[in-house]
């Protein structure tokens, strides 16, 4: 009998620890009580055949539980995971947004931060008609091929996100100066083919690119973002489809203006 309250006692236990895997836990509380039938009968006491009712219904339940637990903590898993999918992705393009960008590139700085990378900045030209001539949903479906577009437009590894309406930003590792311009006329001329609106309903949009380089303009979050979208500005004032790398005055700048709105405020977006 203290054998048999000793096993009982163990089950517990044993569901809640192993519920993550509940066939192993209906199996451990199988070898637990299973051995309790066998000793009733042995022990030839009439009282002890209980058991061969008790133990097939405590079996059935702890393991049921074990099952139903596992279920709970996979629910609580995915909840979870698209949680945190939903708090750095946007939901129009399935880009990154903010939040994930700059996660990004903190690690990016953290893990490699004397290798060179480019930070790109760029945002729609002559996006504002698409939406006033044929609707945000035809807005949203262009941002959406955009988005494709870019994809395909840019080396394999770089991370593309959308910081907020028709402005986007990118991180391509690995690069010179002069390679992340090929890659942002590359990009100009990806966005700048026609999108399909239905029918032959045809929409057209251009592209213009702010570069920053780590190290060259800055070794910080905040410092690249200002100086790419510094140079994003500089490309936009000077016409349309244009790709502008930061210049040294580029950099001073966006840095000047970064000190005297702080270190935490937001990055401006370029007009």
């Amino acid at each position: 009998m203290l054998a048999s309250l000793s096993a009982a006692a163990m089950v517990g236990g044993i569901c809640f620890r192993n519920f993550g895997a509940p066939r192993l836990a209906g199996t451990m509380i199988l070898l637990s009580l299973g051995p309790i039938i066998p000793g009733a009968a042995f022990a030839g006491e009439p009282l002890f055949y209980i058991v061969y009712l008790q133990v097939p219904m405590y079996l059935a339940a702890m393991t049921a539980a074990a099952f139903r637990l596992n279920r709970m903590l996979i629910t609580t898993m995915r909840a979870e995971r698209e949680n945190s999918h939903r708090a750095h992705h946007d939901a129009l393009t399935g880009l990154l947004n903010r939040a994930g960008f700059v996660e990004a590139l903190s690690a990016r700085l953290g893990a490699y931060a004397e290798r060179r990378f480019a930070v790109m900045f760029f945002d729609l030209d002559d996006f504002k008609p698409v939406n006033d001539t044929f609707g945000h949903a035809a807005g949203d479906e262009v941002l959406k091929a955009v988005a494709g577009r870019v994809r395909r437009a840019l080396p394999d590894g770089a991370v593309v996100a959308r910081m907020g309406g028709d402005e986007f930003v990118v991180l391509v590792d690995g690069v010179t100066a002069e390679m992340a311009q090929e890659a942002g006329y590359r990009l100009i001329s990806e966005v700048a083919v026609s999108y399909e609106l239905g029918g032959e309903v045809r929409a057209g949009v251009g592209a213009s690119v702010g570069i920053a380089m780590s190290p060259d303009h800055g070794a910080e979050v905040e410092e690249l973002l200002a100086v790419a979208d510094a140079a994003l500005y500089e490309a936009k004032s000077g016409g349309k489809s244009r790709c502008c790398l930061a210049s040294v005055e580029t950099n001073l700048a966006a840095l000047r203006r970064l000190q005297q709105s702080g270190p935490k405020a937001p990055v401006a977006s370029a007009a």
